[in-house]
């Protein structure tokens, strides 16, 4: 039976850090990002609100810039191999993210099967944030359902990987998750639990669980 594998990209596949971090890095904007970041997990704001703030941030945003922040950040080692070897037994790698999906689908070049993120308007921005496009961690879940169905994989044989309260729901939805680099709020909730930089060492915990 094949299997659907659930990356979350910002803490998870990105070591310490998000693509909002990244992206504002690259603007000289670290200490406006830094604000909004931790509003956001504080929930002081919402994905819709957090996408606003980020988009009005982000007015002088180039295709370059977003090129340099996805070439500069720091990535787990070894994820090109991980989906290689994913898809080579057959089954299925997407990432999940509440994050741009300019920046997300960069990840299609490295061999994930599917791509998900947050719907921003084409940089540079020329119109306004659509809440309609902006993901949460309840449409993750959706999401997830969705890709089941399309590929024919049971909901039952998921794999979610994760690191932060955003995760939770996914989590609860699927029976096999690891918690990667993960705060307090998502370690009780994984199947295990992994504190590193290599996405090989991860896909080794649960390679052969079913």
């Amino acid at each position: 039976m094949s299997r659907l594998h659930l990356f979350d990209l910002d803490g998870t596949l990105l070591r310490g850090t998000a693509a909002p971090v990244e992206i504002s890095r690259q603007l000289g904007l670290e200490t406006e990002i830094v604000e909004l970041e931790r509003a956001f997990a504080a929930r002081e704001m919402d994905p819709v609100r957090f996408a606003q703030g980020v988009h009005k941030l982000w007015s002088g945003l180039t295709e370059e810039h977003v090129d340099a922040a996805f070439r500069e950040a720091p990535w787990m080692d070894g994820i090109a191999e991980v989906w290689a070897e994913i898809r080579a037994r057959g089954e299925h790698c997407a990432v999940v993210s509440l994050s741009p999906d300019f920046f997300v689908r960069r990840l299609l070049a490295w061999g994930a099967d599917a791509v998900y993120g947050s719907r921003f308007p084409e940089v540079p921005f020329r119109v306004p944030v659509d809440p309609a496009g902006i993901l949460s961690p309840t449409a993750k879940v959706k999401i997830a359902y969705g890709l089941c169905a399309k590929l024919g994989v049971p909901p039952d044989a998921c794999v979610a990987y994760g690191d932060s309260l955003s995760d939770a729901e996914l989590f609860a939805a699927v029976p096999l998750s690891v918690a990667v680099n993960a705060d307090d709020h998502l370690r009780g909730l994984a199947s295990f639990d992994y504190a590193g930089s290599d996405l090989r060492e991860v896909y080794d915990l649960v390679r052969y669980r079913r």
